[in-house]
């Protein structure tokens, strides 16, 4: 297992079939996960392709995540936790100035992602919206949105098998109000096929 140091993002080229096991090590800690076409780096993942075609917010065992370009990326395999996030963007520098105070450079998700691919020329454009592997996001019925602590518990872990060659850029999550107040490592296993 390579770690993701708190607050710091990783990528890899994974091959079609190989499966990526993202882990949080000590528990409460959001992983921004996101994925690019490894043929055409423009083509990302899409939350609203895999919405729409799987017909549900919830994503756990069995969800299969898209592209922009309604190609087939990867499917979850196993999942300790079910509870995740694919709602929102990944936190930023101007999301740190406007809603935390924060004027001095942050380490944030979206930085961390564009500059973990910025290796394979994946323009900055392609990182949309990540999948927040162990954010605890709830919907109420008037649409408003409630970010609580993770249900993650330290060695609880979430897989997803590549159904196509990708890279897979991984983000620490910066934003404490995701992590239950704090920053912490995540694991990330890539178990070839």
């Amino acid at each position: 297992m390579e770690v993701v140091e708190a607050m710091t993002g990783r990528a890899w080229r994974v091959a079609r079939g190989d499966v990526v096991v993202l882990t949080d090590i000590e528990g409460s800690q959001v992983a921004d996960l996101f994925l690019v076409d490894a043929d055409d780096v423009a083509d990302g993942l899409s939350n609203g392709r895999t919405f729409d075609y799987g017909g549900t917010l919830t994503l756990s065992v069995g969800a299969r995540l898209f592209s922009s370009r309604s190609r087939l990326m990867a499917t979850i395999v196993a999942d300790d936790v079910g509870v995740h996030d694919f709602l929102y963007a990944p936190c930023s520098q101007a999301m740190f100035e406007r809603q935390y105070g924060v004027t001095a450079p942050h380490p944030n998700c979206l930085d961390n992602l564009t500059g973990a691919l910025a290796a394979w020329d994946v323009p900055p454009a392609t990182v949309t919206i990540p999948f927040n592997a162990f954010m605890n996001v709830s919907v109420a019925p008037d649409g408003g949105l409630t970010i609580a602590p993770p249900r993650s518990r330290a060695g609880d872990a979430i897989a997803l098998r590549a159904e196509r060659d990708l890279l897979v850029a991984v983000s620490a999550c910066s934003a404490s109000t995701c992590n239950g107040g704090g920053a912490r490592p995540i694991g990330v296993d890539v178990r070839r096929a």
